[in-house]
């Protein structure tokens, strides 16, 4: 079975305090998946960033999707309805230190298909550990983006090359659904 893990399609990843532009352009494609893999009822699961504010993130990063702000919720247009999974993460990884794995064996999940920001950061990370954990990483491009095209190719070629991650788009991946 799959299940989509849309990764900090947060208001201040997409238009707050680290504002991604080109998160604009893989929004309609999520939109997409996230409304397939409800018709099937299938696993939707978002992974958001949740910091404090003395978070080491911070220094890295400045301050953002502080835990309860309006800046660490998902964008109004991706928002999740009361059967997806939110899950709270604090570093890059989805995986790490949260029931992420948990929700996964419980649904009988072999592969995951990664949405969201950044392709070379939190993306890449939560490929690492869905990798070393045994899942089949599916990545649709045109759902995923970074801050800059050459950050995003990198992420695209990093996961293919050492994840064996499938890379595909959203309307080829809408067909192998369920």
């Amino acid at each position: 079975m799959k299940a989509l893990i849309i990764i900090d399609m947060l208001n201040d990843f997409v238009t707050g305090s680290l504002k991604c532009d080109r998160a604009q352009r893989i929004i309609p494609h999520i939109r997409r998946l996230i409304d397939t893999f409800h018709k099937h009822k299938l696993p939707v699961i978002y992974a958001n960033d949740s910091h404090y504010e003395d978070d080491f993130e911070m220094e890295r990063w400045g301050h953002h999707a502080l835990a309860g702000s309006e800046g660490a919720q998902v964008i109004p247009e991706l928002a999740p309805k009361e059967a997806d999974f939110v899950v709270d993460k604090h570093v890059y990884s989805s995986f790490f230190e949260t029931p992420l794995d948990s929700i996964l064996r419980s649904h009988k999940v072999d592969a995951v298909i990664l949405t969201g920001l950044h392709t070379h950061l939190c993306v890449r990370h939560t490929a690492a550990d869905a990798f070393f954990r045994g899942y089949k990483i599916i990545v649709p491009e045109d759902g995923v983006d970074s801050f800059k095209e050459e950050d995003h190719t990198y992420g695209i070629d990093y996961l293919k090359e050492y994840y064996a991650a499938q890379i595909t788009d959203t309307a080829t991946l809408l067909k192998d659904i369920p």
